[in-house]
């Protein structure tokens, strides 16, 4: 079946490839008879102009250059495809050629100036010419008695009194041309006679045509590119001589010729093609036979051959596949148990729901750390039920930062920190909480928690901060003794006679002075860094726009008029958020501090402090500034602790701010971030949690703008 198949198919497909050939053998001769034609119709276009020019010439008592251009105007507009220039020629004896110039001169041929062959009596030269396409113009008073092939055109055109076409040759104004850009070029002459039967012969309208461009130009508007020519002319010898050749893409499978008379010459003209590029010669059918029939045999054949093995085959599928399921089956089973004993075996609590909140996994650790065996369903029970609080021990913790929750909602969270306090864990115990979505591959939508117990951490590092408050409270006394002593010796010295050794004394004693303080600052930003993480949270509704006005004022009022900088800060409307007042104005006076101390030299300060909700019932608090920037190798590391952008460029500081600050935002449950500010500067954005509108004030509007009181040279 499947050879009788394919042997139908290919002579079905045979037969129709046949037709294709015929078809492509007919329209390539349809092809060749229109490109012959459209050479035929334009050389006889070109003797036909010649000749009407020619008759023009002659019909009129005298020759004129201004009646030879009005002759000719009509071919400079008649698109003569390959045309060089037409032009008036007239023959002349060695004795006439002063006569022939003086003569046309006087008919307007200013400047003429005939060239002679050396040892000839006969002369032919252009005394009046147009430039038509020419690449070179041509030059009057050249003698196309140079050329052989002019000559004899020129002498045929007389003694038959009709145009003749010349051999192929290289123009005589061509031959200045590089060799690659020479063609092959013919001459049309027709006589002028002047008017009457037997009428003086007055000379030749002569034509110059590039066969390139002439076959280029026709050939490609007849064949629409789809013909490759040569064009062939015969010379006076009986050569054939190859005159221009046009490319056209794809094989050549087809050839054709044809001859046809060109004045009193014979040109042939050659055309190939690629059968399969010209329209309508091939078809896609016999392919489409071809594989529609050999699809259709193949099928036949393994359909008939589904049919005698099928039974076989699926009892052998049948074997493997349960063969395949209980290996799945106890694989399974395998990895369900490897994942008990693991979630069994971590000191870790994990907990994992389902989209509607319902428990699907607590392991024994997470029992143990929540101090109850029996599990609740739905978000709004587990705090009663659990016994959940802020890391106050006070506060019921909110149902929507939880980290299972934020994790139903495709949120993220880490180090969330929760107080856990009920029957079974009456003394409480502090939990640090990670929260993710739960992945795709688990076919469901869900969260999955990872708690643990971090109360003994909490512990010892309360431990550390009252042992850092013992020290520095321990360091900055002998500080305050230092500065006291150093202040007394200052006031004693001022009272002393000038002399270089109280000018020494003085200088020592304020380098004292300032190591001093500087070391008293560094003590009170560790202090800070160290009740940033561990201080609890006294968390109230706080009003951004007076906590940034009483910043602003205190950070310019010590300014004075004329010898400080004079900064220029614009707040925006500023609404109220949930957070630690004490806290959140650190953060703010750190932000604006930086914004106030890190510009260019002799450059006021500029900063605007802005705030726009944002997503999640949350504040974008803005602080943006145009001073020196931070570069961006710095900015994944500017919140680290100790990591200074510009420690080498003269700017005081610690390393310790920036990091304060994203601890205490990030207690807050948001984020700090740094951006270059478009114009120049920086840009921080803080998110924090938005004030409830019914804590706000009274309906009141919370983010209308504030005035700023400050010096009266500061622009608020």
């Amino acid at each position: 079946m499947l050879a009788t198949g394919l042997g139908a198919t290919w002579y079905g497909a045979a037969g129709l490839r046949a037709d294709d050939a015929t078809n492509a053998r007919r329209v390539m001769d349809q092809r060749t008879a229109v490109a012959r034609a459209s050479v035929i119709a334009e050389t006889g276009r070109y003797l036909d102009l010649l000749q009407t020019v020619a008759a023009g010439l002659g019909a009129g008592p005298d020759i004129s250059a201004s009646g030879f251009q009005a002759a000719t105007a009509p071919l400079a507009t008649s698109r003569l495809t390959g045309a060089t220039g037409v032009a008036l020629v007239v023959p002349a004896d060695t004795a006439e050629v002063a006569a022939v110039e003086a003569a046309w001169r006087a008919r307007g041929a200013a400047g003429l100036r005939l060239s002679p062959r050396p040892g000839t009596t006969r002369h032919l030269f252009p005394v009046l010419s147009r430039p038509l396409n020419a690449t070179v113009p041509a030059t009057p008073g050249a003698d196309l008695a140079a050329s052989v092939e002019a000559s004899a055109a020129l002498a045929e055109g007389r003694r038959t009194g009709a145009p003749a076409v010349s051999d192929a040759y290289v123009l005589l104004r061509d031959r200045a041309l590089p060799p690659s850009r020479q063609q092959l070029s013919f001459v049309f002459a027709a006589p002028v006679y002047a008017p009457g039967d037997g009428g003086a012969f007055r000379g030749w309208v002569v034509l110059g045509l590039r066969g390139q461009d002439f076959l280029g130009g026709v050939l490609g508007d007849a064949s629409q590119g789809l013909l490759a020519g040569t064009l062939r002319a015969t010379d006076s010898a009986g050569r054939a001589v190859t005159v221009a050749a046009y490319q056209a893409l794809g094989r050549r499978d087809l050839r054709r010729q044809a001859t046809f008379p060109v004045g009193d010459q014979h040109w042939t003209l050659v055309t190939e093609a690629d059968s399969a590029r010209l329209p309508g010669a091939r078809t896609l059918l016999p392919l489409t036979v071809e594989v529609g029939g050999a699809a259709a045999t193949v099928l036949l054949a393994g359909l008939m051959y589904v049919l005698a093995t099928g039974r076989a085959r699926a009892q052998a599928r049948v074997r493997t596949a349960t063969a395949e399921l209980r290996q799945a089956e106890a694989e399974a089973r395998r990895q369900a148990g490897l994942l008990s004993a693991i979630m069994a075996s971590l000191g870790d609590g994990v907990g994992v729901i389902d989209e509607q909140g319902r428990y699907l996994l607590h392991n024994p650790a997470a029992r143990a750390l929540l101090g109850t065996d029996a599990d609740v369903d739905g978000p709004d029970n587990w705090q009663r039920h659990y016994g959940l609080f802020l890391p106050d021990g006070t506060t019921p913790f909110p149902e929507e930062r939880m980290p299972l929750v934020r994790g139903l909602r495709g949120e993220s969270s880490d180090g969330v920190e929760m107080i856990v306090r009920n029957a079974g864990r009456p003394e409480g115990i502090l939990l640090s909480v990670d929260g993710r979505p739960l992945d795709a591959s688990a076919g469901q939508r869900g969260a999955v928690a990872v708690f643990r117990d971090i109360t003994a951490l909490r512990r010892y590092e309360n431990d550390l901060a009252v042992f850092a408050g013992v020290v520095a409270h321990d360091l900055k006394a002998p500080l305050s003794v230092v500065r006291a002593h150093c202040e007394l010796a200052i006031d004693q010295l001022a009272e002393a006679p000038p002399s270089d050794d109280v000018t020494q004394a003085h200088t020592a004693l304020r380098r004292i002075l300032g190591a001093a303080d500087r070391m008293a600052a560094l003590i009170d930003t560790l202090l800070a860094y160290t009740t940033a993480r561990d201080a609890p949270l006294s968390l109230t509704v706080v009003p951004l726009g007076p906590l940034v006005a009483d910043v602003v004022r205190e950070r310019t009022e010590h300014l004075r008029r004329g010898t400080d900088p004079s900064p220029a800060i614009y707040v925006g409307a500023l609404p109220a958020v949930t957070g630690d007042p004490a806290m959140l104005r650190h953060v703010v006076d750190n932000l604006i501090g930086n914004a106030l101390k890190y510009v260019r030299p002799g450059q006021d300060p500029r900063v605007d402090v802005t705030a726009l909700p944002a997503e999640g019932d949350r504040v974008r608090f803005t602080v943006a500034d145009r001073g020196i920037g931070i570069p961006d190798d710095d900015k994944p590391r500017i919140f680290e602790t100790f990591h200074r952008a510009h420690a080498g460029k003269g700017y005081a500081g610690t390393g310790l701010g920036l990091a304060i600050c994203r601890r205490i935002v990030e207690r807050h449950g948001g984020t700090v971030t740094v951006e270059d500010n478009p114009g120049g500067g920086t840009r921080f954005v803080v998110s924090l949690p938005a004030a409830a509108a019914d804590a706000a004030g009274d309906g009141e509007p919370a983010a209308a703008p504030l005035p700023l009181p400050a010096p009266e040279h500061a622009r608020a």
